[in-house]
């Protein structure tokens, strides 16, 4: 991750060779056999040995949320002041697990069974990547892309004492024009190279597509969620007339592609490089481990035990 207190000049200097290194490292890997391509209608990979290997960190994680129903964590984005000088945003969002492994409620899954062909996609993929959803008019997109996708997550579960820092980038999908918008298709390839087949799916891979997985996201929410993206743009004065007649308060949305809701909602799914795990069960002795990305998105992590 860049840091924030390089300059402008710098992090695009650093993102750009970080692009390049990139560049080289698909290239030089392509081959018939170990190709990564997802299309906006499906996804090809290659087979599971060639993927990246789960995260240390990353069941030790899921266990814990598993133990902290109704979960939230805080989101620190990078924004601009009046005189454009970097600021903190901070905001607590609901985490929407592991992508793209969400496990929808029954009526949720209702929705996908009426409405997506096979229900949604096949459970072929795994991460250790964390998501949550937002409205594509808040700030936080904007926010990401000015400072090359750069975010920290910070979880704290009082009954398990325990916090998780989470550092790295985010990248939000689910723009109807799919990869004709640049900022999916960029999204899409960043998000792609973290994903890992589940076992010997590979004959099933291109069952699956971004379009079904954001909709899974979209499932997740109650009607009434759903119909938050109808609302009047996030953050104007109440005073203001919505330029659409089809923005309003309160409504509730049954249509899984619904055009309006839709064109407003977005998964955002971040890509790990540093993890750190704080462990104050035992007051008089806390714990404290960090795990580092060592090579890309790939692995392996460096894992380090430090004075809490």
């Amino acid at each position: 991750m860049v840091p924030t207190s390089a300059s402008a000049s710098h992090q695009s200097s650093l993102r750009a060779a970080l692009r390049r290194l990139s560049a080289i490292k698909v290239d030089s890997r392509s081959s018939p056999s170990s190709s990564l391509s997802l299309s906006t209608k499906a996804v090809t990979m290659g087979t599971p040995s060639e993927n990246p290997q789960r995260a240390p960190w990353r069941d030790i994680l899921h266990s814990h949320l598993e133990q902290t129903p109704g979960y939230e964590f805080t989101i620190a984005t990078i924004g601009y002041n009046a005189q454009q000088h970097p600021v903190p945003r901070l905001r607590t969002c609901g985490c929407r697990g592991f992508f793209p492994e969400l496990e929808l409620h029954p009526q949720g899954q209702e929705a996908m069974d009426q409405q997506v062909e096979g229900g949604g996609n096949p459970p072929i993929f795994e991460s250790d990547m964390l998501t949550f959803t937002t409205d594509a008019r808040m700030d936080k997109l904007p926010q990401l892309e000015s400072s090359g996708h750069a975010i920290e997550a910070v979880f704290w579960l009082k009954d398990l004492m325990t916090q998780w820092r989470i550092k790295g980038t985010a990248y939000a999908i689910g723009n109807p024009s799919g990869e004709d918008a640049e900022e999916e298709k960029t999204s899409r390839t960043e998000i792609r190279k973290a994903l890992r087949v589940k076992g010997d799916n590979n004959n099933t891979i291109a069952k699956w597509t971004w379009e079904r997985a954001v909709t899974k996201y979209f499932a997740n929410h109650s009607p009434v969620a759903r119909g938050s993206f109808r609302n009047p743009p996030p953050g104007q004065p109440r005073s203001s007339t919505p330029s659409q007649l089809d923005l309003k308060l309160g409504q509730k949305v049954s249509d899984l592609h619904d055009p309006v809701a839709r064109a407003n909602f977005r998964v955002v799914v971040i890509r790990p490089e540093e993890v750190e795990r704080l462990d104050l069960t035992d007051q008089e002795n806390g714990k404290r481990w960090n795990w580092t990305l060592i090579d890309g998105s790939n692995g392996p992590w460096n894992e380090t035990e430090l004075w809490p």
